[in-house]
């Protein structure tokens, strides 16, 4: 069965499930919506943040400020503002979404929207990676308010010797000022499989984690498009074919977050040695990030991920 045809499904059923739709009640307040094309390369729109009422779900928020064309009962978006799935390029093309940087589970239709949401829908090639499970590009979600109104508790993982001073104390600190009271550890602790983890430091001390391992098996397992030489000290960034686009060396940064099975998502602070972290930690900000899948540093400038030809504008 095609994935597009699995969507079309879950969604329909989700409708099914949904009856009639949540009733009236207070609004949300500070809700924002993005829509975008080409993994956030273009922005076509955006609402917010602002209230909603209610009763909002998602597909009705996108539906007041988009002309949507849906498909299967009105649970799932086949087009937006004429943009429509199917194929370019001779490439799978489609709509997906993202509530507070993590990817959706059930159809819009059914999803009620929740004080402090940050909603992300992108028109993007699925060919490479059918599933991209979690994205940085709604930070400081989803640190803040976690997901469908319940928050995660936060844990930075650090190298050892590295809890309290350098990168890893400055990611703790950095979360901090967004409001967000971050636990410490190790790398790898047992127990954190409840908690949204941070994981700090060069790539070689990050990669044996179960989450590392999903960004050393390529964008098809983790969503995320870069590669790590064996020694971690080149990192090649991808582009929507999976095919590298460019190598960095020393020096050189990446922000990225990906999701181990149905657990919290898993973001990664990293880089190709010390100074590389460095320089990640310095892009750890919602300018940086906003709007970007996975972000890429070479000589303290962000590269966003995938690689995306330029088609004009943002």
């Amino acid at each position: 069965m095609s994935r597009l045809r699995l969507l079309a499904l879950l969604a329909a059923l989700a409708v099914a499930l949904s009856g009639c739709g949540l009733g009236g009640g207070q609004g949300d307040d500070d809700v924002s919506l993005l829509v975008t094309r080409d993994f956030g390369a273009r922005t076509l729109g955006s609402f917010g943040p602002g209230p909603v009422e209610g009763s909002e779900t998602i597909m009705r928020l996108l539906q007041r400020n988009f002309e949507v064309e849906t498909r299967y009962g009105g649970g799932f978006v086949q087009a937006v503002d004429g943009i429509a799935g199917g194929r370019e390029d001779g490439r799978p093309v489609d709509w997906f979404y993202y509530v507070n940087g993590v990817e959706a589970d059930r159809g819009s239709a059914s999803s009620p929207v929740h004080g402090g949401d940050r909603i992300w829908w992108d028109f993007r090639d699925w060919g490479t990676a059918p599933r991209v499970p979690a994205v940085v590009g709604a930070y400081p979600e989803p640190f803040v308010h976690g997901l469908n109104g319940k928050r995660w508790t936060t844990r930075v993982e650090c190298v050892p010797g590295q809890e309290d001073l350098g990168p890893c104390g400055d990611v703790a600190r950095r979360l901090g000022d967004a409001g967000v009271v971050a636990a410490k550890s190790l790398v790898a602790t047992e127990g954190g499989d409840e908690n949204l983890r941070v994981l700090v430091g060069p790539w070689q001390d990050l990669r044996f984690d179960r989450a590392g391992r999903l960004i050393d098996d390529g964008p098809q397992a983790s969503g995320v498009f870069v590669r790590f030489s064996d020694d971690g000290t080149e990192l090649q960034l991808l582009d929507a074919r999976g095919e590298v686009a460019r190598t960095l060396g020393p020096g050189s940064g990446l922000i990225a977050a990906t999701r181990w099975e149905d657990q919290p998502p898993t973001w990664f602070v990293t880089g190709t040695d010390q100074e590389g972290v460095k320089a990640a930690v310095r892009a750890l900000e919602e300018g940086a990030l906003g709007g970007r899948y996975a972000l890429a540093v070479a000589d303290d400038v962000g590269i966003p991920l995938p690689v995306v030809e330029d088609r004009g504008g943002r």
